[in-house]
């Protein structure tokens, strides 16, 4: 059976790793499993020029050279301590922003660039952990908090953002409300708790302004000449979120239905307010807290027809809107 490319690289490098010596090129054909299946060596010597320079495009430091002045004809080898990365240390800030990357995968803008970086960090043993910090997002693209079905918006913002130019976007407060048009100097993107914000000048209320990237719409567009738009010096995106997130009002409280011995994490989140027959199907009716609308939507969206949100009806909507895009995804 014919190997693929990717073992015969693979036994590429451990051959090359493994040798004192150069290894001549006709002595790799014979050893490495993967060339044997060359009918001439044409087609070896093509082969293996396309191996080689996929190799040092992975960065992998593949050296040419002979054993001894005596030898005629160069050979190959990998010296292991230049192949072997030296220990990388990541601050919390640095390993979200790995983390972030890798769930912005499906993005087709970045998915090229963060692949090859995220590949290279983990050949260097770089993992993430996400019970280490909260604001740790390492998780597949669906299960990213916040960033599902934003991530068109998020790249014309950061593109925007480090361009200094001003947007202006579609912009709803609610998904049950209609969207209306916002144009905005935009200094930054901040998460907190899983949720993600733009933070910047609203023009049309000439005022500070933070943005729920969930209630962005696609449609982006950047205003004026780069370079028009900077954040002020004196300016922390983070403390403007926190400080908005703490006067906004709490004690806003869900009713959702759940299934009979079904969806217990929704069941220690909240107490059952009354007892419900719903589609022929007995149930409880819970109330929950809505201090944390997105976590919420997630496990919501993940329990399906177990569970069902009676109000209000903006989480409803959003409940609807996440199953759609999982639909969408299973069907794609």
């Amino acid at each position: 059976m014919a190997s693929t490319k990717e073992e015969r690289l693979v036994n590429l490098v451990i051959c090359l790793l493994s040798a004192y010596n150069f290894v001549p090129a006709e002595k790799i054909r014979r050893v490495v499993a993967g060339y044997a299946d060359c009918p001439t060596a044409e087609a070896f010597s093509r082969m293996f020029e396309r191996d080689k320079a996929e190799l040092r495009d992975l960065g992998i430091p593949l050296e040419t050279g002979s054993a001894s002045i005596f030898d005629t004809v160069d050979g190959y080898r990998i010296k292991r301590d230049a192949y072997e990365l030296p220990d990388i240390e990541l601050t919390a800030d640095e390993a979200a922003a790995v983390a972030v990357a890798m769930g912005l995968w499906q993005s087709p803008e970045l998915a090229t660039a963060i692949q090859a970086a995220v590949v290279k960090l983990r050949a260097a043993g770089v993992e993430v952990d996400p019970a280490t910090d909260d604001s740790v997002l390492f998780a597949a693209p669906a299960a990213v908090p916040g960033i599902h079905g934003s991530q068109e918006a998020l790249v014309a913002l950061i593109a925007a953002i480090n361009a200094g130019q001003a947007v202006q976007f579609p912009h709803r407060s609610s998904s049950a409300d209609p969207y209306t048009t916002r144009t905005v100097e935009p200094w930054g993107v901040v998460t907190d708790h899983g949720r993600w914000y733009l933070v910047g000048h609203d023009r049309d209320r000439d005022a500070v302004r933070m943005f729920r990237l969930s209630r962005i719409g696609a449609d982006v567009v950047a205003l004026d000449s780069p370079g028009s738009v900077r954040k002020p010096a004196d300016v922390d995106l983070r403390q403007i979120v926190a400080d908005a997130i703490k006067e906004t009002p709490t004690g806003v409280t869900a009713r959702v239905w759940v299934a009979d011995g079904r969806c217990v994490a929704l069941r220690r989140a909240g107490i059952v307010a009354e007892q419900l027959e719903l589609d022929g199907r007995t149930g409880d009716v819970l109330a929950i807290d809505l201090s944390s609308t997105d976590r919420l939507v997630r496990e919501i969206a993940g329990y399906g027809a177990d569970a069902v949100v009676l109000e209000p009806l903006s989480l409803r909507e959003d409940v609807l809107a996440r199953l759609r895009d999982q639909a969408a995804g299973v069907a794609s």
